[in-house]
């Protein structure tokens, strides 16, 4: 009987399955299940790249008060923007009135 080759699984993806198995709160077997894959296998992946993945999770952790720090300020931009938008409405909306009451005044026949 000839031995069957092994499915080959890149170290990416071995990396992001083991990412997904400590994200998410499921069992190892509903896991393995889920993926096709042994769950023997998901444990020694899991074994081999945890340390190195749970660096990563930290890493990306601590990168964040950076991100909150870059979103705020593209907030604080947006909402400027925004109110100068308002503004400018208001003013259009404005000049808009001052022609229609001037189209009127202009626009009566005279006696």
């Amino acid at each position: 009987m000839e031995k069957q080759p092994r499915n080959p699984y890149t170290e990416e993806f071995k990396k992001r399955t083991v990412k997904y198995i400590l994200e998410q709160s499921k069992s190892m077997p509903e896991i393995a299940g889920e993926l096709d894959i042994s769950a023997g296998v998901l444990h020694s992946w899991k074994q081999k790249y945890r340390s190195e993945i749970q660096a990563e999770m930290q890493a990306e952790v601590q990168a964040s008060p950076d991100k909150v720090r870059q979103l705020e300020q593209q907030l604080r931009n947006m909402e400027t923007e925004k109110q100068n938008q308002e503004r400018e409405n208001a003013d259009l909306r404005e000049e808009l009135e001052i022609l229609k009451k001037a189209l009127h005044i202009f626009g009566k026949e005279r006696n």
